[in-house]
């Protein structure tokens, strides 16, 4: 894909509430991280027009979830019209996210999740049916949903919240991040021509917007992705009027290399499972445990795909990784490097972050990292790979799951039996073998256990998280 510079950037961005563009009376910067310069400027989201929206949505939700073959409809006349407009979307994404035009397969997704909420059958839930009674489990709009969407993939996160909400027949109320608002933006305002007024609202602003919209009243159920520390704030705030939440929080996520595996065969699928989009993925690979026999292999070939990548403008062709997304992941990921290099281990490549403007930092691969350092044991969340030897394999299984994260993990082999079996022993919401969170799937689960996040996300079982369940219970009649 070539995407060139935006140069409709500088025009007025805003919200839509209640089907129509509405300015911020106050706006805020939009930083492009190639360069750390302001590019444009977003609205900030008064309380005022926090309640328009609320309400908006509230006044919406009774006549849209009237119609089921309806909703379905516009969701896939989203996805037709989000699928026309992509690059567009693109453009704005590289700018304001930093991603590289060929990792822009975003759009793909936001695609794929509309149509298959737009298909996808839900079956109908009989209980009982003999000669007395009838009994079905029938599942119902919960009612506004106030969706909030992180800055590492804000347009794919932010529909796997709204195509099941708006499927299952709620409204909607979404932020995106102050760092990564326009193209969300951008969205909103294009799919007011498929979607009734009311039924998609999406606001900006900087703190303390997020919060208001947990606490507002309006709400019945809040959908977050972000942080574990702001997830736990989430969950105290919607407790004092028990929302419903969906939380996709943090991960620490595991590869486990046994001794039998190819170093060479499983490097690229490692790497780019850990340095997607500079690995600012939640699910990404966090830490590498390797067996010691095959470490310093395995080590060189992560190290010479490190050495490979092109870190740069995410609008030149040639760049396959770009900058962190702000100043503030980045000067953390040099801290834990730093941290770590100083506790004792190696930074094969990388390990030091570039002079000059951005919020670049290299691929870095670092050896003789062990449990206990911080690089190790928390979400670095940017484009560093610890490696981990071990000798035994109990231990380190141990060890992943004493981590309090489960998001995802992988086992890699060419033992897939002996890979299952240790599959089976790891404490997260999906595990892979011989491949790292390739179940990302509108039609897969996705969850994480213990602090990873709570509830479920996508498939059947997310939409069902959208909805409130009632049991009919009818006598048959008696002739």
């Amino acid at each position: 894909m070539t995407i060139t510079h935006d140069t409709t950037l500088h025009r007025p961005h805003v919200m839509t509430i209640n089907g129509q563009p509405v300015e911020g009376t106050a706006t805020f910067d939009v930083v492009d991280p190639s360069t750390g310069d302001v590019f444009a400027q977003a609205p900030d989201c008064t309380p005022e027009q926090l309640d328009a929206a609320m309400r908006a949505a509230q006044l919406a939700q009774p006549p849209w979830a009237q119609d089921e073959d309806a909703r379905r409809r516009a969701l896939l006349a989203a996805a037709d019209l989000l699928e026309a407009h992509a690059d567009d979307l693109a453009r704005i994404l590289i700018r304001e996210q930093g991603r590289p035009a060929s990792f822009t397969g975003e759009m793909d997704l936001v695609v794929a999740w509309l149509r298959y909420f737009g298909n996808v059958e839900v079956p109908r839930e009989v209980l009982v049916d003999n000669d007395t009674e009838f009994i079905e489990k029938v599942h119902k709009p919960l009612g506004v949903v106030a969706a909030i969407a992180p800055w590492n993939a804000p347009l794919m996160l932010a529909m796997w919240k709204i195509a099941p909400a708006l499927r299952a027949g709620n409204t909607v109320v979404l932020k995106p991040s102050p760092y990564t608002p326009l193209s969300t933006l951008a969205m909103g305002e294009l799919l007011q021509s498929v979607f009734p007024a009311g039924v998609l609202n999406v606001v900006s602003g900087l703190d303390p917007l997020g919060a208001r919209m947990v606490e507002h009243p309006v709400p019945r159920k809040v959908s977050f992705t972000g942080s574990t520390a702001t997830g736990k704030k989430v969950a105290a705030s919607a407790a004092n009027s028990l929302k419903r939440i969906t939380l996709e929080l943090g991960g620490n996520d595991p590869a486990i290399v046994l001794p039998d595996a190819d170093p060479a065969a499983i490097a690229d699928k490692l790497f780019w499972g850990g340095f997607v989009n500079s690995g600012q993925i939640c699910l990404a690979v966090k830490r590498v445990y390797v067996h010691s026999t095959i470490r310093d292999r395995l080590v060189e070939e992560l190290a010479a795909r490190a050495r490979a990548a092109v870190v740069g403008d995410g609008f030149d062709p040639r760049t396959t990784l770009g900058p962190l997304t702000n100043a503030m992941q980045r000067d953390k990921v040099a801290q834990l490097v730093s941290a770590a290099i100083d506790d004792g281990a190696v930074a094969v490549t990388g390990g030091e972050a570039p002079s000059g403007q951005g919020y670049f930092y290299p691929p870095t691969i670092l050896t003789n990292a062990k449990d206990g350092m911080a690089v190790v044991d928390e979400e670095q969340f940017g484009p560093v790979m610890p490696i981990v030897a071990y000798d035994d394999l109990d231990a380190v299984i141990e060890q992943v799951n004493t981590s309090p994260f489960g998001l995802t993990a992988s086992v890699w082999s060419t033992d897939l039996d002996a890979a299952a079996r240790v599959a089976a022993q790891l404490d997260a919401g999906q595990v892979t073998i011989n491949a790292h969170a390739n179940g990302l799937r509108p039609y897969l689960p996705f969850s994480g256990h213990k602090e990873s996040g709570i509830g479920v996300e996508n498939a059947l079982e997310g939409l069902a998280e959208y909805t409130s369940t009632t049991v009919l219970i009818r006598p048959k009649p008696t002739s």
